[in-house]
């Protein structure tokens, strides 16, 4: 039953180590997940979980740093007993959140592991379970576990592990995420990323005679009931399914895609700093036949009065605050796109001077 115990310490401990890192280097993305929740249950339970929205990047930072010291601890076998409660505490509180989301279908994606790995509700929830039977475990034997290492060492690493993240979360919420798991990455091509990897395969499940039958080909008999239509190859859907960029007169996201653009993106005109549109402007004004685009999900009331306070004298288009979201991690955000491939990406601390722009298209 000892090596039990112990697996169960170590495969913990790793698991929250990980699931940590992904999010500590996301700060801005797991805040944006906890904002998710909090208006869900601000609206199933009561309005005051509303208070919590403007307290969401803070908290992304707490339970982020908070996972991976919880699973360094454990690893050390430092104060087991507290660590074994705050560990417990923490898995019944994930695992309400995964629940609640899968069976009321609420938030579709927990984002346990940030956009590094996508998981269903239903195998958010699962997960949760597994993780909290191990650590019941964990928590039954929590006054048996004996560390290898003194006490000085535990403190100094736990110390260490809880200070670094700190500033490494502060850092990647000052600049951009250090590894970019999202579709609009570095490198990608976006035309490439909206289109399925092979054709999507459907098959119709169909009810006959009290019976349920898997078909490839929709029947034309009569003799057969509809009851659902599912993917049979859900891995070839595009990583893209919701970009799109309009303006009052039309549609522009094929033309996003044709020659060289310079994307800053603004989400949101009322929550954006203005402190750095002075080097943003600068920069437009020298691109020569790079094309600057403004992408913004503010509407016209909005986002004009904003473009003639910070002197943006560039063209904007519409497009969803969600999807703005995901292309970049701050507000505003620049991207350099040559025929749909992503170039350079940066927050709004880092604008690129026109060399840069330059040595990045040659």
């Amino acid at each position: 039953m000892k090596y039990i115990y112990e697996a169960a310490r170590y495969l913990v401990g790793a698991l929250f180590i990980f699931s940590g890192l992904i999010k500590v280097n996301d700060p801005v993305g797991t805040a944006i997940k906890l904002e998710e929740y909090f208006d869900v249950f601000a609206y199933d339970f009561a309005p005051f979980f509303e208070w919590f929205v403007p307290a969401a990047l803070f908290l992304s930072v707490v339970l982020s740093v908070l996972e991976i010291v919880l699973g360094v601890a454990l690893i050390l076998g430092f104060q087991m007993r507290v660590t074994a409660w705050a560990l417990l505490g923490l898995i019944v509180f994930f695992t309400f959140l995964t629940f609640y989301s899968a069976y009321f279908n609420k938030v579709t994606d927990c984002g346990c592991f940030g956009d590094a790995i996508k998981l269903t509700p239903w195998e958010s929830f699962t997960k949760d379970i597994i993780l909290l039977a191990l650590i019941i475990l964990i928590f039954i034997n929590r006054g048996s576990y004996q560390s290898h290492f003194s006490s000085w060492f535990q403190w100094m690493k736990v110390g260490g592990a809880t200070l670094f993240f700190v500033l490494f979360a502060i850092y990647c919420i000052r600049h951009l995420p250090v590894i970019d798991f999202r579709a609009y990455a570095i490198g990608n091509h976006l035309p490439s990323l909206m289109e399925p990897s092979e054709p999507l395969v459907y098959e119709y499940i169909m009810e006959k005679d009290g019976k349920e039958y898997a078909l490839e080909t929709y029947p034309t008999g009569s003799e057969y009931t509809f009851k659902a239509m599912n993917l049979v190859n859900p891995d070839a859907q595009p990583k893209i399914t919701d970009l799109s960029v309009w303006t009052d007169e039309g549609e522009y996201t094929e033309e996003l895609m044709l020659g060289d653009k310079l994307l800053i993106v603004i989400y949101s005109a009322e929550k954006a700093n203005v402190d750095h549109f002075d080097e943003i402007n600068e920069l437009v004004g020298s691109l020569g036949n790079v094309k600057p685009w403004v992408l913004t999900a503010s509407g016209y009331d909005i986002f004009e009065p904003f473009r003639h306070e910070v002197q943006l004298a560039v063209p904007y288009y519409y497009a969803d605050a969600t999807v703005l979201k995901t292309m970049a991690r701050s507000n505003p955000a620049i991207l350099l796109l040559s025929n749909g491939t992503v170039l350079g990406k940066w927050h709004y601390n880092d604008v690129p001077d026109i060399a840069e722009i330059k040595e990045l298209l040659n």
